[in-house]
Order: structure tokens, then C-alpha cells, then sequence
């Protein structure tokens, strides 16, 4: 499996022995320079593709699913704006979702978390500032900021939550330590929309319509009228595939409050 502890197994003693091997046979740099730069490439592809499981074990599907089921969440919320027409339209077409939420919003709107919890839908910690430098902050700064989080909820709702998304879906070695200390469990996504970006409706729509199948977690935003209108036409395409969205823990089996 490519996983950071892995490639650190391989490469720190193949990089000694290049170094030994450069000491007492005049070794070319050029192979010492090829080892660095791959293992600088693949620490930073996996530092942005949570899908690989690079520094830490994330839930992206649940392909042994017997039910017809699929996960809906959202991340970046709750909006004053948005979330509600997003509640809406899930309770129109009867269907769940799990909202990863940013603690500074949720300060703002607790009474839109309250509905959220209210009509069933699961809430889960995205970080308390969502902050643009999230990959770089330091282990300690990181716990500061999901604790932060997780502590305001539970203080709010009474919920102890189990999930979290990283900002961004960024992953480190920082961030996993960060998310092991606080007993988080990491959920990341088998379909990611791209909604946030320049991308037209119609191109978003047929990107988490084309292959959609039972078990997979799909990546929304619930911060634009842009995604409330996909929104709907996901939700009457997975009727006409009598596909059922569920919350990420009916999803997985697993428990979402601790």
C-alpha cells in the first residue's frame, strides 16, 4: 500500500545507500536527486489527495453497501443563505445528509445547525476557522483548531461528534497526529463535484450523475445557489435510479457521536 510510513521504509535506506554508494564509488548525484524529487512528488500529491490514504485512513466508500445507498455531504457550511434551501430540497425528495461544518459559521447560525440536527441530518467537525494555511499549521495548532471546534458544538447541541473533514481535504503527517489525539475519524469522498469552481452546471451535474453507484460518498458545498440547483436535479435523478442518500454513519454502519 502507498502510504507515507511505506515510502519512508523504502526510500531512507535506499537514499543511505546512494550516499554510500556516491562516498566510496563516486556515484552519480543525479540518482540521489531522482530519489528526493520522487519522494517530494509523491509527499505532495498525497498531501492533496486524501483519497490515497497517503498519511491517514479515511471513509470514501462503502462499496459492500447491501442497500441501494449513497452518502450526500456538505462541507463549508451552515450559510445563512444556502443551508436552509438545502434542508429544504432533502426534505422534499426524503432524503439525508451529513454537513462537515466550520465552528466561526457555526457560532454565527447556531439555529441553523439546531434545524439541521433536527430533521435527522448528521453534523460532523470541519475544522473551527477553516483556515487558507491549514496544511502548514503546526501539530498543536491543528488540535487547537478541531478541538476548538468539537468543543463548541458540544457545548451547543450536546453532540460529541465523531467525523471530520479536513480543510480543503489536505492530509499530513501533522494533520493525522493532530486527528488520532482528538479520536476524529477522517471521511473524505469517492465523488467530488468540483461545485466551488468555475465548472457549469450542466458539466458538475453529469460529473456526480455519470457513475454514481451504491456505497459512494459524494462532495458538495451548501455556500452557493449554483449547488442548490444541482442539488435538485441530483436528487430527482437518484429517485429515478431509486438510489436512497443516507448520513456518512448509516452510510458506514459506524457511530457519529461519540
Amino acid at each position: 500500500m502507498l502510504t507515507y510510513k511505506n515510502v519512508n521504509r523504502i526510500f531512507i535506506p535506499l537514499l543511505v545507500v546512494f550516499i554510500l554508494l556516491r562516498v566510496v564509488y563516486s556515484f552519480s548525484f543525479l540518482w540521489i536527486n531522482l530519489l528526493i524529487l520522487i519522494w517530494v512528488m509523491l509527499t505532495v500529491i498525497g498531501s492533496f489527495h486524501i483519497r490515497w490514504n497517503y498519511f491517514l485512513n479515511a471513509k470514501h466508500s462503502n462499496y459492500s453497501v447491501k442497500e441501494n445507498n449513497i452518502a450526500i455531504t456538505f462541507d463549508d457550511g451552515p450559510h445563512i443563505e444556502f443551508t436552509p434551501k438545502v434542508l429544504r430540497l432533502l426534505k422534499k425528495y426524503n432524503a439525508k445528509a451529513t454537513f462537515f461544518l466550520i465552528g466561526n459559521r457555526v457560532e454565527k447560525h447556531p439555529e441553523i445547525v439546531a434545524e439541521i440536527i433536527k430533521q435527522g441530518h448528521t453534523i460532523a467537525n470541519h475544522t473551527y476557522s477553516h483556515s487558507n494555511n491549514f496544511g502548514f499549521l503546526k501539530t498543536e495548532e491543528v488540535i487547537f483548531d478541531l478541538k476548538k471546534n468539537k468543543d463548541l458544538i458540544a457545548e451547543l447541541f450536546q453532540i460529541k461528534t465523531n467525523f471530520f473533514r479536513p480543510a480543503f481535504g489536505v492530509t499530513n503527517p501533522r494533520i493525522a497526529k493532530a486527528v488520532k489525539i482528538e479520536k476524529l475519524d477522517a471521511v473524505g469522498w469517492s465523488i467530488r463535484s468540483l461545485d466551488t469552481t468555475k465548472k457549469t452546471k450542466e458539466k458538475i451535474l453529469n460529473r456526480i450523475t455519470k457513475n454514481i453507484k451504491k456505497g459512494d460518498v459524494v462532495l458538495l458545498h451548501d455556500t452557493s445557489q449554483k449547488t442548490i440547483e444541482i442539488l435538485e436535479q441530483f436528487l430527482v435523478v437518484l429517485d429515478k435510479k431509486e438510489i436512497k442518500s443516507v448520513t456518512i454513519d448509516q452510510l458506514f454502519n459506524t457511530k457519529a457521536y461519540a
